[in-house]
């Protein structure tokens, strides 16, 4: 069974850090391209961070520039997203997505969410 499972969230302070995680199963994350997207209360799910197939070329949110770093974990099969510096409008629930095909495993596939909350 498909899967992926969300980790890592928490409560943290202004100028923080967390690193997330996303451990996927059933599935190998390197046919996919893979992303971190965050929804915080009554906005639109957003790009936060992700990766191309293959894991070579990034993109990140211009407010996260700089502060959050995504990453892959082959031998893991696992996701990370590293979060400094930390503010209170990156307070969200944050998902990991895979995206694309593999065999007859084709479609979106989403997480269910861990959340994040910065505050002091």
């Amino acid at each position: 069974q498909l899967q992926l499972v969300e980790s890592g969230g928490g409560l943290v302070q202004p100028g923080g850090s967390l690193r997330l995680s996303c451990a996927a199963s059933g599935f190998t994350l390197d046919y996919y391209a893979i992303g971190w997207f965050r929804q915080a209360p009554g906005k639109e799910r957003e790009l936060v961070a992700g990766l191309a197939k293959g894991g070579r070329i990034n993109d990140y949110a211009e407010s996260v520039l700089g502060r959050f770093t995504i990453s892959r974990d082959q031998t893991n099969n696992t996701l990370y997203l590293q979060m400094n510096s930390l503010e209170p409008e990156d307070t969200a629930m944050y998902y990991c997505l895979a995206r694309g095909c593999s065999g007859d495993m084709c479609g979106d596939f989403w997480g269910r969410g861990t959340q994040v909350t910065v505050s002091s």
